[in-house]
């Protein structure tokens, strides 16, 4: 193989582990985002719960 070739093989690689790991990144942030909205709402409703 020319190196022309195995240079193109490398950067297929590399682009695909960077999507890979930008997907793994965006789903963690979703599941933090989801954990922080469930934690306002549970202070909300302990806050509703003390003010009565």
């Amino acid at each position: 193989m020319s190196s022309s070739v195995i240079a193109k093989i490398g950067v297929a690689c590399v682009s695909l582990m960077l999507l890979a790991s930008c997907a793994n990144t965006i789903r963690g942030m979703g599941k933090d985002t989801a954990s922080t909205v469930n934690a306002t709402q549970s202070a909300g409703h302990t806050v509703k719960k003390a003010a009565q």
